[in-house]
């Protein structure tokens, strides 16, 4: 009788820590899908804004025409954030696919800073509607990557947490819950937002 009370009390105790086990398990998978998740609102926006880059670049081509080095060093910027971005739409908080995109997005953004200093000196091209327009789509654009890249950061943060913490840090490490990569900006002078106004 005492070795029943003994068996059912070790079927409870592990039970107990099966549950437990698989609750904490689901934890980490919810979060690692919060970041996936987060990281693809982020892909939408990149994707937004590497769209708008050859419509600004056309709607610049008549004024800018001797601007050839220019234009071509801001599509060969667009097209290697691109390739980053696919990369790590792949794999997201992967720490080698987030810094290769913070550095391609760091290229991108120096270039279109460039650009848009270069732009100023036409006076014609600042008083283009389609340029006006397409200048204000690409500052609401990096707005959004802004808050998309926060949210992104967030949900990395609390999984990371989830997972250094203990006892997650035991199953994460047992069931193979690697850490995820903030995705930060590449460099202090990248820090600030393009500018975008011809104002």
């Amino acid at each position: 009788m005492a070795m029943v009370g003994i068996l059912i009390l070790l079927i409870a105790v592990l039970l107990m820590v099966v549950v437990f086990v698989v609750n904490v398990y689901n934890t980490l998978v919810t979060k690692r899908n919060r970041y996936q998740n987060a990281y693809a609102q982020i892909d939408v926006q990149l994707r937004r804004r590497y769209d708008l880059i050859p419509n600004l670049l056309e709607s610049v081509k008549g004024y800018m025409a001797h601007e050839r080095e220019t234009l071509a060093a801001v599509i060969n910027a667009r097209n290697g954030a691109m390739s980053a971005s696919r990369q790590a739409a792949q794999a997201p908080g992967d720490p080698a696919a987030m810094q290769q995109l913070a550095a391609a997005e760091g290229v991108l953004d120096n270039t279109l800073g460039r650009f848009f200093a270069l732009s100023e000196a036409y006076p014609d091209l600042k008083a283009n509607q389609n340029m006006a327009q397409l200048m204000e789509e690409l500052r609401s654009t990096e707005n959004r990557i802004a808050f998309a890249r926060q949210a992104f950061n967030d949900a990395v943060t609390l999984y990371n947490t989830q997972r250094e913490m203990f006892p997650g840090s035991v199953i994460a490490g047992s069931f193979n819950f690697g850490p995820a990569q903030l995705l930060e900006e590449s460099a202090p002078e990248v820090k600030a937002a393009p500018r975008v106004s011809f104002s």
